[in-house]
C-alpha cells in the first residue's frame, strides 16, 4: 500500500490564517447564494407587478445596459435559445418596454431598443432596494467600496465565463 507524501506542517499562524480564509470564503459563498435568492425573489415580485417574467426583466436590463442589439446578439448575451428570445421580445414589446426597428446598417436585420421613457416605471419598483443599498454604501470607506466593486465585477465575470462554458457544452451535446 503506497502512502501519500507527507506535507510539511505549517506554522500555527499559517494554519490559523488558512482556516480563517476558508471560513470567510464559505461565509462569502453563502452570502452570495442568499443574495442571488433575494434578488430573484425581488425580481419575481417586480415582474408580477409588471406582468413580466424574471427572464424578461433580465433581457430588458441587458438591452438597456448594452444598447440596441439584434435578437440573435441578445440570445448570445443572455445564453438563451433564439426561439426563447422571440417570446421574450414579444412580451416586452406588447408591454411597451422595447421597440423592434430595422437595423440602419442592414435593412434586412432588426435591432431591439429599450423604450427609455418606460424605465422609470421599473426603477420606481426598485426604489426600496436602492435606498437600502445607499444606506449600506454609506457605511464603507471609498477604499472598501473599491474592493467590494472589484470583487463583485470579478465574480460577475466568473459567472459569465461559467455560463458561457455551460452554453458551449449544451451546444456540443445537441449538435
Amino acid at each position: 500500500m503506497s502512502q501519500r507524501p507527507k506535507k510539511k506542517a505549517g506554522t500555527g499562524d499559517e494554519v490559523r490564517v488558512e482556516r480563517e480564509r476558508r471560513r470567510f470564503a464559505i461565509a462569502i459563498g453563502q452570502s452570495l447564494r442568499e443574495l442571488a435568492i433575494q434578488l430573484s425573489l425581488l425580481n419575481h415580485q417586480i415582474g408580477a407587478k409588471l406582468e413580466l417574467r424574471d427572464v424578461d426583466i433580465d433581457c430588458l436590463d441587458l438591452i438597456d445596459r448594452e444598447g440596441p442589439m439584434s435578437p440573435s446578439a441578445l440570445a448570445r448575451l443572455a445564453g438563451l435559445h433564439p426561439a426563447t428570445i422571440t417570446g421574450i421580445l414579444d412580451r416586452l414589446e406588447r408591454g411597451g418596454w422595447i421597440t423592434r426597428e430595422r437595423d440602419p446598417a442592414d435593412r434586412r436585420g432588426i435591432v431591439v431598443r429599450a423604450r427609455r421613457e418606460r424605465l422609470p416605471d421599473l426603477l420606481r419598483l426598485y426604489a426600496g432596494m436602492n435606498r437600502s443599498m445607499n444606506r449600506i454604501y454609506a457605511e464603507y470607506s471609498e477604499r472598501e467600496l473599491e474592493a467590494i466593486a472589484d470583487f463583485l465585477q470579478r465574480t460577475a465575470k466568473a459567472g459569465r465565463t461559467a455560463t458561457d462554458q455551460l452554453s458551449e457544452l449544451g451546444e456540443e451535446s445537441s449538435g
